[in-house]
């Protein structure tokens, strides 16, 4: 995104630009336009009745309406109130029409989007849906519309004063259903990263063996915690699929994957730039993006009833992903079933996580892999045919014409094999990659399809509502069976003492595949063979562990007869979670929760830091530095100089074991898995990985963790002074929200319009407090715990809660980032429910009228 104005810049000029916003953003006008009417009475003519919206002292509003559409209609002019800005962005990021915000600068990002196809399919799934659920929907659309048709410009958001001074000319289009959806299919997209390491294997297999690119993506450990140890499918085993690694056959052609990875590995690297690219828009992507969850019966807490806790772990951003809200009916009954506090999206109907007034939910990622890449045959003679079992077949083409700001247009003809669209042609603009045939003298031309279930129409947003709905276990589980992408650890809890946990979601069963690497498309031989029943995905209720704790870490052990990932967290959240509570076992209550949450121990560190003690130091300076690890406890605290020493010793440890090795899109970037790569590592202190191949000599584990720590001592020392006592964590690990369309546009004064932050925090890569950074970059933070949230069975209002910024959308607004500080300090508000609750609470009451 830093290129996102600049064209538009050198066009009017950046000088005259940047004083036109400064001042105008610092007039009263501009600052206040947006902001909305949260007491009194407004007329809206689409309801039917009369409706109720009470907000507290942090501005989060609890709806009240007689009928679910009125309630429905409600939400979505409540959530246009505040955060419409960044609804209009999410929808126009999810339908590739950037380029109508900003300009040619987002042409190639636009082409690629439009080859996924988000807006096809979610148009698809409108059309699909029953009237009961189609009618939320329509009622959301109303309600976004009936604000619209009041604000316009800087009276909607401040973004579109900035936004005028390069596209005068835009207007936002009216809400349509369709556009909930949309967005829905770009949060599968972010909480689906198995396509990123399949590239990244594919392009090291044409340097290295596939022994070597396996110690790079080490297997789970038996040692280490899976969600459902004892879970066994009953109705039988089905057959095992084979491992595709080796020879592969097409024809009389017998090729293996390590000669396609190699001929194809130009191809590969311009899809995985295109990855990045859009990493930019909807944050990052990658094995930091997960979340922690769990649950603890009655039996071990205070209360008697169970207690929930939930921090889903996102890229940062500016506002918060997540919006916190109720919607109540007011008088329940089957017709309006709904009495809901939690967590929503801006644009998305509903409640995503939460409670009712009978159960509770969470969610963790459960990072299925639910994307293949398939190697296509195209035609020599006819670029639009592509191989099936030694036959040329026609691909399906559809025509995307994008609408440029300043009036021009772009046509992108999107084709399709029967995988799914071509995605190795867009952004940046590939031809068909013509290589000689692997295993012939005859030229062949390949691409690349993405099959992924995310391409395919969904039941994600009747789950959504059916579980807003749902009143017991067997209510959650209903719905749970509709959660078909993006597949999530759902765990459970209600007033009636149960717990519980389910996986959904469509995962595929794959016939000579595990996942791992791309596969030929001309043959039959790497095919789908449907998906696995949902009869046969993990659940439990009432366990007799007496919890449940998810940490993206695998949900069932090897003995599970289908691959639902080769790609798991590697456990080291799970495993501390479980310690502590192990360390506990019962009399659980908020605070004791809170610490877990807030726990920054860290596990990388307890493995490493006896390794570097022992070693035998010359440089006396140097050793008197590492005595700073001698008795810390291993705690990522903000302030502490252990950590802060820890963290440079790791950072510069990957650098030294793995820059001359690697392409610096695929350097380590320090989290879960690279840890687990160096825990393994140092118990061969002669690997071939330790060895700096570009000097003569060779090096061993001992030498490269001194150097490592020679390096972090200087750099340290120049960076934060020479007194090592004084080091602080909190001085290199700070975090940063920034707009996700604005706040990245290399305008100094634009982003500090819409920017907060640049604070010191604690936490990091793969612990509990997952405030985590990528050492190919800095310690600035990256993912981070989006919201927390503590559910409490015995009293829902004693349940608490807070977001990371605040929830008003609108920069300078009072609760643009009055949530900040409570989030950075591990505190948390109030989160009432009951209708006595919300009122002893209620800052501002707004009523809202039909004519």
């Amino acid at each position: 995104m830093i290129l996102l104005f600049r064209k538009g810049w050198q066009i009017f000029g950046a000088i005259a630009l940047i004083l036109t916003v400064t001042i105008a953003s610092l007039t009263l006008y501009w600052v206040t336009d947006s902001w909305p009417q949260q007491s009194g009475l407004i007329l809206l003519p689409q309801l039917s009745d009369r409706v109720e919206v009470r907000r507290d002292a942090y501005s989060i509003p609890h709806i009240y309406a007689s009928n679910e559409y009125d309630l429905f209609l409600a939400q979505g002019y409540i959530h246009a109130q505040d955060r419409f800005w960044q609804m209009d962005f999410w929808r126009h990021l999810g339908a590739g029409r950037l380029s109508e915000l900003f300009g040619e600068s987002q042409l190639k990002t636009d082409q690629f989007l439009r080859t996924l196809g988000w807006a096809r399919i979610a148009r698809q799934e409108v059309q699909n849906l029953p009237a009961e659920f189609l009618e939320p929907l329509t009622a959301y659309a109303e309600g976004v519309n009936a604000y619209l048709q009041e604000h316009q410009g800087t009276g909607l958001s401040l973004e579109y004063g900035v936004l005028k001074v390069m596209n005068p000319s835009y207007q936002p289009e009216p809400w349509q259903p369709e556009h909930t959806l949309t967005w829905a299919k770009v949060m599968a997209w972010d909480l689906g990263t198995n396509m990123d390491e399949e590239i990244e294997r594919a392009i090291l297999l044409q340097t290295y063996s596939p022994e070597q690119v396996d110690e790079l993506f080490p297997p789970y450990s038996n040692q280490t915690p899976v969600i459902m140890p004892d879970w066994k499918i009953a109705q039988g085993k089905p057959e095992l699929i084979g491992n595709q690694l080796g020879k592969i056959t097409s024809g009389e052609s017998a090729v293996s994957i390590e000669a396609i990875a190699s001929v194809l590995s130009p191809t590969f690297n311009s899809v995985s730039e295109q990855i990045s690219a859009l990493e930019t828009l909807t944050g990052p992507r990658g094995g930091e993006i997960g979340s922690n969850s769990w649950v603890v019966s009655g039996a071990k807490t205070a209360t008697g009833k169970p207690l929930l806790a939930n921090d889903p772990h996102l890229g940062v951003q500016m506002p918060s992903i997540w919006y916190e809200m109720g919607l109540h009916c007011t008088s329940k009954s089957p017709d309006c079933p709904y009495d809901i506090t939690g967590f929503s999206f801006a644009g998305m109907v509903g409640v995503i996580i939460g409670h009712s007034d009978r159960i509770a939910w969470g969610f963790s990622n459960v990072g299925a892999d639910t994307m293949d890449l398939y190697i296509e045959k195209i035609n020599p003679e006819n670029p639009n045919q592509y191989e099936v079992n030694g036959k040329w077949v026609d691909m399906d083409q559809v025509t995307e014409t994008i609408q440029i700001a300043g009036g021009k247009t772009a046509v992108e003809t999107v084709r399709y094999t029967r995988h799914g669209p071509i995605i190795s042609e867009t952004y940046p603009k590939l031809k068909a990659l013509l290589v000689p045939d692997i295993a012939s003298s005859n030229p062949d031309i390949y691409a690349i399809a993405l099959r992924w279930t995310g391409l395919e129409p969904a039941r994600l947003f009747p789950s959504i509502i059916q579980l807003n709905q749902a009143q017991n276990w067997q209510e959650f589980r209903k719905a749970a069976q509709d959660f078909d992408v993006a597949p999530q650890n759902l765990i459970y809890a209600d007033i009636d003492g149960n717990i519980g946990y389910q996986m959904p979601g469509k995962l595929p069963i794959r016939t000579n595949s595990d996942g791992r690497y791309p596969v030929p498309g001309w043959t039959d031989e790497y095919e789908w063979n449907g998906y696995i029943p949902f009869e046969q995905l993990p659940f439990t209720l009432n366990p007799t562990s007496g919890y449940i704790v998810t940490a993206n870490n695998p949900v069932v052990d090897e003995s599970y007869p289908y691959v639902i990932t080769k790609d798991w967290d590697y456990g080291f959240r799970a495993q501390r979670i479980l310690d502590l509570l192990n360390a506990q076992e019962t009399g659980f209550d908020f605070e004791s929760f809170r610490e877990i949450q807030g726990d920054n121990y860290n596990l990388n560190a307890q493995g490493l830091v006896p390794i570097l003690l022992n070693l035998s130091f010359e440089d006396s300076h140097l050793g008197k530095i590492r005595d700073l690890l001698k008795n810390w406890d291993f705690q990522m605290e903000e302030k502490s100089s252990g950590a802060a020493l820890f963290e440079a010793f790791w950072s510069q440890l990957l650098t030294a074991t793995f820059n001359d090795n690697f392409l610096v899109d695929f350097l380590p970037n320090g989290g879960h898995r690279w840890i687990k790569v160096i825990a393994d590592l140092v118990e061969n202190s002669d690997s071939f990985w330790w060895d700096n191949v570009l000097t003569p000599e060779v090096e061993d584990r001992d030498f490269i963790f001194y150097q490592a720590f020679a390096e972090a001592v200087a750099k340290l020392e120049k960076q934060l002074g020479k007194n090592s006592q004084g080091w602080q964590w909190g001085d290199l690990h700070r975090v940063t929200f920034r707009n996700q369309s604005l706040g990245q546009s290399g305008i100094a004064p634009i982003e500090a319009i819409f920017n907060r932050g640049g604070v010191p925090i604690s936490g990091g890569n793969a612990i509990v407090n997952a405030t985590a950074w990528n050492a190919r970059k800095s310690f600035e933070t990256t993912w981070i715990p989006s919201m927390r949230m503590i559910l409490d069975l015995s009293d829902l209002n004693a349940s608490v809660a807070v977001i990371s910024t605040g929830q008003s959308g609108h920069a300078f607004h009072p609760h643009y980032t009055d949530l900040m500080p409570l989030w950075r300090n591990l505190d948390y508000h109030p989160m009432v429910s009951s209708r006595p609750g919300v009122e002893a609470n209620t800052k501002d009451t707004l009523i809202l009228l039909p004519n």
